[in-house]
């Protein structure tokens, strides 16, 4: 097997499409067919299950994909300090983080990082970071800046850089929701509760909800917490965001901060990224900066 093959497997095992795998990998899909079928006779195993409906990783296949993303892995990093090796750090990095992370926690590590290493390009990506380390974990991304959940993925390493409370919010302006929050206890089984599709918060927000024996009123979940900010922001309920999101909201004068009668456990938010890839000098760059700044 060679390195071209572990390419085309690696990406087959993740899309488990061999037209998607084809198309990124500038092969037609009867290209990526044979590249496997190659690999199943060398073995002498069959790597996926097959017919006109599905494709599905076998058992042999997932070992294979662990030997694959540990050679590349260390393929690409003895190519970078084969590159590297008596000049300076030059290459890409693709991070990715939500928007409010992009200025609020990464702008300082960004801004070291630049003075340090001139020549490398950051590829920044924002979007939901509920999706942050899927994205790494699948190989989309190279490094996020996201909370820490409980429970992190065993091929993930992460440093925390800050801590940001949860604040359960409410509109500042005159409407139905605000005439709710007059009543003397929150009135918790009417109170339109606007909350995150999925991701850290919402898990911690759901456990403070049980741990109080509340059943909410769910009016809308969305995406991201600068999404329910908004919400918020307009009168269609409360919610909860970091305080990091709510510190740089452009919609922070709309919006107030409730008492709660004990605190939900605040995020820890920092840099991950896979454990095997530590050693590629940009990366391992990378982590140092924002360990320096952190």
């Amino acid at each position: 097997m060679n390195i071209k093959e572990l390419e085309v497997f690696t990406h087959l095992a993740k899309t488990l499409h061999f037209a998607k795998s084809g198309e990124a990998m500038h092969l037609s899909a009867s290209a990526v067919s044979r590249t496997v079928q190659r690999m199943e006779q060398e073995l002498g195993v069959a790597l996926f299950e097959r017919d006109n409906r599905r494709v599905v990783l076998t058992a042999a296949g997932k070992e294979v994909l662990q030997y694959s993303e540990r050679a590349l892995a260390n393929w690409q990093g003895l190519l970078s300090k084969l590159n590297q090796s008596g000049r300076e750090l030059s290459g890409e990095l693709s991070v990715y983080c939500s928007v409010t992370a992009a200025y609020a926690v990464l702008g300082q590590v960004l801004e070291t990082f630049r003075n340090r290493y001139p020549r490398i390009e950051l590829k920044l990506h924002t979007g939901d970071q509920a999706d942050s380390l899927e994205r790494v974990v699948a190989g989309e991304e190279d490094i996020a800046i996201t909370a820490r959940p409980e429970q992190l993925h065993q091929r993930l390493a992460f440093q925390v850089l800050t801590h940001s409370p949860l604040r359960l919010i409410a509109p500042a302006i005159p409407c139905v929701v605000s005439e709710m929050l007059n009543e003397q206890a929150l009135p918790w089984d009417r109170l339109p509760v606007i909350m995150s599709e999925r991701g850290v918060a919402r898990l911690e927000l759901e456990r403070w909800f049980r741990l109080h024996g509340i059943r909410p009123t769910i009016y809308a979940q969305v995406s991201g917490h600068e999404a329910i900010a908004s919400m918020v922001a307009l009168g269609l309920g409360v919610g909860v965001v970091p305080e990091l999101v709510l510190a740089h909201s452009p919609v922070a004068e709309r919006l107030r901060v409730l008492p709660l009668a004990d605190e939900m456990k605040p995020l820890a938010v920092g840099v991950c990224t896979l454990k095997q890839r530590l050693s590629n000098p940009l990366i391992e760059a990378f982590w140092q900066v924002a360990a320096s700044v952190s």
